[in-house]
């Protein structure tokens, strides 16, 4: 397993995204599937693992909680905070009173004294991110969390957090489909020295396999993402089948290629795909040992680049909520 670093720390290159397990993608799998896919990433070599309080309303982060409590000491978990359900909805809040709140509750939930990243899973806009950070520099203080994390900002807003209180990492979306990193935040973090973690490194299973949009729950958040419906979706199924021969052609799984591109952008970059199936998780950890060449990076880069997926990836009302670059 590749190893990277976060604030000192050193984790697996490639962890665990927990989500999935009880939240966003349709119907969870059951409760025991689920523990025993986090043993197994265990057993792999997995020591980053990634949950929230918004995950199933608090039911993920009881889930990894139990799964690793017995292994706590030697592993890194990471939890978020800054929007979580209320009476059943999803709600972004800010304010460093939730943030403090919401901290112990997660706490309690994952069964352990302190947090090793805590991030703010969005950014409030209606607070300033100085307070947010604030509060969480206040958490650092009284000993609850080791490291503070960004999800979803831009370049502007990680300096003036970092400003407050050295942030370890930021995480969002970055794969061969989403590259929105790739305009500032990056570079900022390169400049900064935080490091960086890329959620849905598999583009939301687009990489990974075969999709058939029409076939989504509709609890499955991609009902809601325009890149999954028409007309998008037939034009990005051609780029996934160029990709899927790619793969092919390098003796690996789509899965493994899409991680192995990505662990080559930077050498301060990890990621964090989810599954719900162990011989998935199994084929996620071997990307690591894919070997490529300076010309399949830039095919790769040029076949399935900004211009070429079709659709944004948010819907106009999720888009308002991020504060990461778009153009």
């Amino acid at each position: 397993m590749l190893q990277r670093h976060i604030g000192g720390t050193t984790v697996s290159a490639i962890g665990l995204g927990c989500m999935n397990l009880s939240h966003a993608y349709g119907e969870p799998p059951p409760r025991e599937a689920a523990l025993r896919v986090i043993r197994r990433a265990l057993d792999l070599g997995v020591t980053h693992f990634d949950t929230a309080a918004l995950y199933g309303f608090g039911a993920n982060e009881i889930l990894v909680g139990e799964a690793l409590k017995p292994h706590r000491s030697g592993v890194f978990l990471a939890s978020k905070c800054g929007m979580t359900g209320v009476d059943g909805k999803r709600v972004i809040d800010g304010r460093p009173e939730t943030l403090v709140r919401t901290c112990e509750d997660s706490l309690s939930r994952l069964q352990t004294d302190v947090i090793d990243l805590y991030y703010l899973h969005r950014w409030d806009k209606t607070v300033p991110i100085e307070d947010s950070v604030g509060a969480l520099a206040g958490l650092v203080r009284a000993g609850k969390v080791r490291m503070i994390g960004l999800s979803e900002v831009s370049a502007a807003t990680l300096r003036r957090a970092h400003a407050v209180h050295p942030i370890a990492a930021v995480q969002s979306e970055y794969s061969l489909w989403t590259r929105n990193p790739e305009i500032a935040v990056l570079r900022a973090c390169r400049e900064l020295g935080v490091a960086f973690v890329a959620f849905s490194p598999l583009g939301r299973g687009a990489l990974a396999g075969d999709l058939d949009p029409s076939s989504f729950s509709p609890r499955d958040i991609r009902t809601q993402m325009p890149r999954f419906q028409p007309p998008h979706w037939p034009r990005n199924a051609e780029l996934m089948r160029a990709f899927a021969q790619a793969a092919r052609e390098r003796g690996c799984t789509r899965a493994q290629l899409a991680l192995a591109w990505l662990l080559r952008q930077d050498p301060d970059l990890s990621v964090i795909p989810g599954t719900t199936s162990a011989r998935h998780l199994e084929e996620n950890a071997g990307a690591g040992a894919i070997e490529l060449s300076p010309q399949d990076l830039a095919w790769l880069d040029a076949l399935i680049s900004p211009a070429a997926v079709s659709g944004p990836r948010y819907n106009a009302a999720t888009q308002a909520e991020i504060d990461t670059e778009d153009a």
